[in-house]
């Protein structure tokens, strides 16, 4: 008993930091600098992130929460319009008196409460500088041959929070201007077919960018088990599977 007891130990003390909140999602925990930067996996490309009592939702989505029972953000990232990243109902709920709300040009057709971003802006708000990088199609496309998220139209987002690079990618592919991001601490990577990427896509932006922690996210039915095969050469990137299909 003694001896299961130490196995038991030695397994939580070498996993990563890994909790489940008071609602019953499951959260990591990364280092900053000055404190802990919790990480919470609602699901599919929906994501909640906080440090030192602020919240940033990325995406948020009814179908996966229930957001009275969530904090309200203090921050609020759509990656772009379409309808499991880009719901009234959930922006509604998490939304509070003094939330910076942050969306693509084309949800900026649609509201007047937010600050629109481009690919390539960028901005230092609360001591989080965000960025907006591109998020697009080169090879899946509709059966009218454009692409299911097509150049210009989305974001994605990477985050400096206490020193830590955390990069959101949203809905996108491999694109050229991905594989020259620098210095990415932490990264979610779209994988759900046909609409983004296949795992030897993800595993490629993964060994351009070097991330030292890769969550491929918003997956689907694909099988995470690929990403982890192919992955397997690169010990320096730890690859987290969490419950984000």
């Amino acid at each position: 008993m003694k001896l299961l007891h130490l196995v038991l130990i030695i397994m939580l003390c070498c996993c990563p930091a890994m909790a489940q909140n008071d609602n019953g999602y499951k959260s990591d925990i990364i280092k900053g600098k000055t404190g802990d930067i919790k990480l919470t996996f609602i699901g599919h490309a929906t994501l909640m992130i906080e440090h030192k009592g602020n919240v940033i939702h990325v995406d948020p989505w009814t179908k996966l929460a229930d957001y009275a029972k969530l904090p309200q953000a203090d921050m609020l990232l759509l990656t772009h319009e379409h309808q499991d990243h880009f719901d009234t109902a959930a922006i509604e709920q998490v939304k509070k008196v003094g939330t910076t709300v942050i969306y693509t040009e084309v949800i900026g057709e649609q509201r007047d409460d937010g600050k629109v971003f481009k690919n390539g802006d960028s901005v230092e708000i609360d001591n989080v500088l965000i960025e907006a990088v591109p998020a697009y199609n080169l090879v899946h496309k509709r059966e009218t041959g454009e692409p299911y998220h097509p150049k210009g139209r989305g974001n994605g987002y990477i985050l400096t929070i206490d020193g830590k690079r955390i990069y959101i990618a949203g809905d996108t592919e491999n694109v050229p201007e991905l594989k020259e991001l620098k210095n990415i601490d932490v990264a979610f990577l779209p994988m759900n077919l046909p609409y983004t990427m296949t795992p030897e896509m993800v595993a490629d932006l993964a060994k351009a960018i070097k991330p030292g922690i890769l969550y491929p996210y918003h997956f689907g039915e694909t099988d995470t088990n690929l990403i982890v095969e192919l992955m397997k050469g690169n010990p320096e990137i730890e690859v987290r599977i969490r419950k984000l299909s």
